[in-house]
């Protein structure tokens, strides 16, 4: 049975505090509690209960590829992949100064589980992420064209805090398609954090931009202050 007090937390939208009102009366627990304890007890379960919305719904929007956590990623001298600098990582500073994270390696090295749990640290943390298979990115850039809602998507993308693009490079970008890239890299540039995941190794990303000048300036956005993560070691797919 709903008791009013619990009713009126539910119609305030105040879910957290109701269920936990609630289990305080199971419990015959109410009359124990000060009204400082009581109150601080219900306002704590209500901001678990906002948190835990509000991170479905960033992990919800962000449509990662894998569902992964940073607990998972696993550091080693064999992968290339030091454990301190995942812990750095991990305390998502860099997003706040506009710092990209690059990541390359061999397919099955594990670059889509990173960039994936980096993003979900982000959304744990409270922070935006849009997660995009690149040339899937690209076509939706195309067909916003189309549709209108171009410069809508850009905005959006500008503000999101962490743009992850994944798979980036096995298609070379040419034409428009380059200039979009570009825009989308400017506008982020020491103000939001983009994270790249690719097969291609850094040394060879200017070769699949067909442009050299438009090639230079977005390289010169990446490179030079980025996190830079080229993973080794055995195909990660055949061990499971």
């Amino acid at each position: 049975m709903i008791t009013l007090i619990e009713q009126q937390m539910r119609s305030l939208k105040l879910i957290g505090m109701a269920q936990a009102w609630k289990e305080l009366e199971l419990n015959r627990q109410l009359s124990d509690l000060s009204i400082n304890d009581g109150l601080t007890l219900l306002l704590q379960a209500e901001l678990r209960e906002k948190t835990s919305k509000r991170f479905d719904r960033l992990i919800k929007n962000a449509n990662f590829r894998y569902q992964a956590s940073m607990d998972e990623i696993i550091c080693s001298a064999a992968r290339n992949l030091d454990k301190s600098l995942i812990e750095e990582l991990s305390t998502i500073n860099y997003i706040a100064k506009g710092v990209p994270i690059l990541i390359c390696g061999a397919s099955g090295s594990g670059k889509s589980f990173l960039a994936s749990a980096l993003g979900h640290q982000a959304c744990y943390l409270g922070k935006k992420v849009a997660y995009y298979n690149t040339q899937k990115l690209i076509a939706k850039l195309r067909i916003s064209r189309v549709d209108g809602t171009y410069f809508n998507f850009m905005e959006k993308t500008a503000k999101t805090d962490v743009l992850i693009l994944d798979d980036f490079g096995l298609m070379p970008l040419q034409g428009q398609e380059l200039i979009d890239m570009m825009e989308i890299i400017e506008d982020r540039h020491g103000l939001k954090s983009t994270i790249i995941a690719s097969q291609i190794p850094f040394a060879k990303w200017y070769e699949v931009m067909g442009e050299a000048t438009i090639a230079d300036a977005i390289l010169d956005r990446l490179i030079h202050t980025a996190y830079k993560i080229e993973l080794k070691g055995e195909n990660l797919r055949k061990k499971r």
